[in-house]
Order: C-alpha cells, then sequence, then structure tokens
C-alpha cells in the first residue's frame, strides 16, 4: 500500500519560473545552491503530511529546511526533488494542556529569545546566531552563552511532533515525549541531539525544563538574566609572539579546566575566544556572567586576570560593563554578512584544554603568510557545567564530559575561483590539530569529538578520516547503534537522508 495523497490547494509550492524560486532555492552557503522541482512552504501539519506523502508515492527524494544554516550541501544536493521549507511554521505559544511552550520547527532562534523573553521572562540556552532556525538547531543539541548555567536546549526538550514514514510509505504525524511510558519516547530521544534529516519531519517542539510543574509559563524554563557584566578585549597580532599566544591560549583553556563545577559560581560564566588570521590585525574574546548570579563580579574579574596573565601583549581595546542582557547585550554573530558567503566550518569537542602541540599548530595556521583571509579563524568556546550534569545516554548528546567546543573556519570567501585554495588549507589546518588520531577528534583523553550540528562530510572521507574510527562515534559516541534502531522503526523506507544521515542497520 502507498500513500497516494495528493497536496492541498492551500499548499503553496514555488516551482522554476516563479519569481521567488531563485531566493528560496539559496541556503547559507552559497558553495551550494540546490534545483528542486519544487520548494512547498507547509502553514500546518497535515500540509507536511500530505506533501511528504506525495513525494514518497512519486519516488522524490525530500530535504527539510528551517532556517537553512547548514554548513554541508544537506538541504541543497542535486538529487533533492522536494525541499520543504519550514519557515511558516514559526508559531510560538504557551500550550495549556501539555504544560510547555510550543514553538514550531521554523521559528529562528531571534524569534525564540524575544518572545520567550519578552512574554514570561524566560529564555533558552541556545546559539548566538538569531537567523538560525530552531527546527535543526536543537536536533543537533543546541548550546549557547548559558549552556554553562542551563544545560543544552534539549535538556529542555519535553515533547516532539515529526512527520514520519512507515513501511507502506504512509505519512503520518506522531507526538514523542519525554515520559517514561511514552510508547515513541525513542523518538523524543532521538531528537536530543540526533542531527537533522534523519528521522522525519520535525514541524513542533514543546520545551519544559525537567522538575518543573507549574500552570505558569514564566516557571517552566531558565530565567533570563536581567543584566549581565560584559568584557569585550581584543588583542593586537601585532607583537603577539608564538610564545604570547601560546599563554594566551593556554591560560583560556585552562580556566575552564579548573571551573567545569557546575554547582560553583563560576558556572555562569562563559565566553569565546575568536582567533582570526594575523590578516586581520587583531583578535579578540567576548565573557559573560549574570550579574545578579552568586559572586558574579569576583567570578568575572578573575576570569580575566587567569586569562591574560604573563601574556605581555596588552589589549589595544577593553571594556568591562553592566549591561542589559536582552536589549544590549544578546549577541548575534549571525552569517552571512554578505549574501554570497562561501564556508568550510568544522568542530573538535574538548575534554581537557588544547595539548601544547595542537596549540602550535593553531599559531601557525593563523599566521600562515599564504593565507590572506582575515575572516579565518578559530573559535574556542566555553562549555560544561551543567551540560555535563547528563548522562551520556540520557540524550542522544553523547559529548557530556566536553569543557570546550572549538570551531575551525576558512572564514567566508565570495566566488567559487577561491573554493579550492580555501577548502584545502581549511583541511590541512583541522587534519594537522589532530595529526596524533588520524587527522580527527577521536574521542580520547584530550578529544572528545564532533557537533553534528557542525556536519562536516570529511570525516566520512578516508583521505581526511585516517583513524580507523567511523565519523559516527565521532558525532555520536556510543548512542549511534541506538540512534539506527529509531531510525528502523520510523524511516524504514530510508526516506530522509543525506551524507551523514544515521544509516538503517544491518540486524
Amino acid at each position: 500500500m502507498t500513500n497516494a495523497a495528493v497536496e492541498p490547494t492551500s499548499l503553496l509550492a514555488i516551482e522554476p519560473g516563479d519569481a521567488r524560486y531563485e531566493n528560496l532555492v539559496q541556503s547559507y552557503n552559497h558553495r551550494f545552491t540546490g534545483r528542486p522541482e519544487r520548494v512547498c512552504l507547509p502553514t500546518g501539519t497535515d500540509e507536511v503530511v500530505a506533501a511528504v506523502g506525495r513525494a514518497v508515492a512519486a519516488g522524490e527524494r525530500i530535504a527539510v529546511r528551517s532556517g537553512g544554516h547548514c554548513f554541508e550541501d544537506f538541504t541543497a544536493s542535486p538529487e533533492i526533488a522536494v525541499l520543504l521549507d519550514l519557515s511558516q511554521l514559526d508559531g510560538i505559544r504557551y500550550d495549556r494542556r501539555r504544560r510547555a511552550i510550543e514553538v514550531g520547527a521554523g521559528a529562528t532562534l531571534g524569534q525564540v529569545y524575544a518572545t520567550l523573553f519578552k512574554r514570561w521572562g524566560v529564555t533558552v540556552p541556545g546559539g548566538t546566531c538569531f537567523e538560525v532556525g530552531v527546527g535543526g538547531h536543537i536536533l543537533g543539541g543546541g548550546y549557547g552563552h548559558l549552556s554553562r548555567r542551563d544545560g543544552l536546549v534539549v535538556d529542555h526538550l519535553h515533547a516532539v511532533e515529526v512527520v514520519v514514514v512507515d513501511e507502506y510509505g504512509e505519512a503520518r504525524a506522531v507526538v514523542a515525549t519525554a515520559h517514561p511510558d511514552d510508547p515513541h519516547r525513542e523518538l523524543w530521544w532521538a531528537h536530543t541531539g540526533g542531527g537533522g534529516g534523519n528521522f522525519g519531519v520535525v514541524t513542533r517542539y514543546w520545551l519544559r525544563s525537567p522538575g518543573a510543574d507549574s500552570d505558569d509559563p514564566g516557571a517552566l524554563l531558565p530565567r533570563a538574566p536581567a543584566r549581565v557584566f560584559k568584557r569585550v578585549v581584543m588583542w593586537p597580532w601585532d607583537g603577539m609572539t608564538e610564545s604570547a599566544f601560546d599563554t594566551l591560549l593556554r591560560n583560556y583553556c585552562s580556566w575552564y579546566e579548573r571551573n567545569d563545577d557546575a554547582g560553583a559560581p563560576s558556572a555562569g560564566l562563559w565566553s569565546n575566544l575568536i582567533a582570526t588570521h594575523r590578516s586581520s590585525g587583531v583578535f579578540g574574546m567576548t565573557a559573560v556572567i549574570d550579574h545578579d548570579g552568586p559572586d558574579a563580579e569576583r567570578v568575572f574579574a578573575e576570569h580575566f586576570a587567569q586569562v591574560a596573565k604573563d601574556v605581555g601583549v596588552d589589549p589595544v581595546t577593553h571594556t568591562a560593563e553592566v549591561v542589559p542582557w536582552f536589549s544590549s547585550w544578546l549577541p548575534s554573530y549571525s552569517f552571512p554578512s554578505d549574501p554570497k558567503g562561501r564556508y568550510k566550518d568544522k568542530s573538535g569537542n574538548f575534554r581537557k584544554g588544547l595539548t601544547a602541540y595542537q596549540r602550535q599548530v593553531v599559531y601557525r595556521y593563523l599566521t600562515d603568510p599564504a593565507q590572506s583571509n582575515p575572516t579565518s579563524c578559530v573559535v574556542v568556546a566555553g562549555y560544561g557545567g551543567k551540560v555535563n550534569t547528563v548522562l551520556p545516554e540520557a540524550t542522544a548528546t553523547a559529548q557530556r564530559d566536553s569543557i570546550l567546543k572549538v570551531v575551525y573556519s576558512a572564514g567566508v570567501w565570495l566566488s567559487e575561483e577561491e573554493d579550492e585554495a580555501a577548502l584545502a588549507w581549511m583541511r590541512r589546518f583541522y587534519r594537522d590539530v589532530y595529526a596524533r588520531s588520524g587527522g580527527v577528534p577521536v574521542p580520547d583523553e584530550v578529544n572528545d569529538g564532533a557537533y553534528i550540528g557542525y556536519p562536516d562530510v570529511d570525516l566520512a572521507d578516508p583521505a581526511w578520516n585516517t583513524s580507523g574510527v567511523p565519523w559516527q562515534r565521532i558525532y555520536y559516541g556510543d548512542n549511534y547503534s541506538r540512534l539506527q534502531h529509531v531510525k528502523r522503526r520510523y524511516d524504514p523506507r530510508d526516506v530522509f537522508r543525506h551524507r551523514l544521515s544515521i544509516e538503517l542497520p544491518d540486524d
């Protein structure tokens, strides 16, 4: 039996030749531009079910896009015939029956933060790029500047609605919750870090913190800070010797090694060090902590003192102030700032600070005279704290003892002619950082795999992953087999797939 459902006339489907088509097929990363036969913009779950049913009946490849910020071509592959754009599913409301905040999968982080804060004074510990869609962000785990205080976004995921396809090709909507007796609980679990494009089409999330039991929506999620201590420091590359840079990076990492206790006041502090290429002239660090958190002023001051100790290079800019959290600080590092940006980014989690060898590699590539892109960089972000109080198997996010999350970026470039050089530089850089573990962050005493929210197809390429450790373990640790069994139950036909998708089990 197959699903012969026809899309209702109310479902908007944009095809080539429509003036809107070119605008809708372009993704964040301009290295990839899809050419689907149609872009569907559903406004409700029923329309998603119908669109999926029609595509499956016709044997058409489907991709799902929320904000469109995928690093790879998962929503822009040439094989994709139907692109489901969820941007119209952006409603945010309090669901009295579930006593949870319902968020449409097409909402952006900026919309979510604004609504949660303005209506109820709460927030979620999500990312700092406001244009990112929650559909994919939550699926990857979701982390940000409040994660050391409040954990990951998935640690506050109460339920999820997913349009799945059974073995007969029938599409249907399933609501899966965190309740232990829910027959679909494994589907909920898979969406707590199992990555996007794997099991079905997420249409709605319900957010509620564990243990929250109230009819007041303002008591269901973490309270948003009213004010924060904020620090911005910029160091010059001029005069920044290898020894000085090594001291700065070592100090930065060491602070997180010493301050991973979720119960300590220091868990409230988050920072990220964005070390751009020497051609940028300067690089910097941002640090914030809730002004009203325990011992916040002392933690804020001691953090900088320890990071800057013995560096020997004075900042060219240094501001420390108290600002309103929502209106004046909550940052957005949204990309692309140029609408034609091309990117290649990679990631790695760290259980300890970067080793001396790894720091040497970082310095060498950031001062490489053959690289002239001032936006190429390494971003070292604070992690751990409350994140690490959750067992690796409790959610699909396996990295639960990391203290740092690192992003390696080739930066932004604008022309296809630059692709080869930019990609080669980024691949060599990453390979050399992890040269002692086969060119990839194999989980060991120092490294802790990579973040599926920043997918990198090179991890599945034996030319760049020579570790003998499969990409699945690097992203999912010991949780991969369980994810495969969820895949078999809810997507037995492998309808939802891409170059790093969960594979069906052999048994």
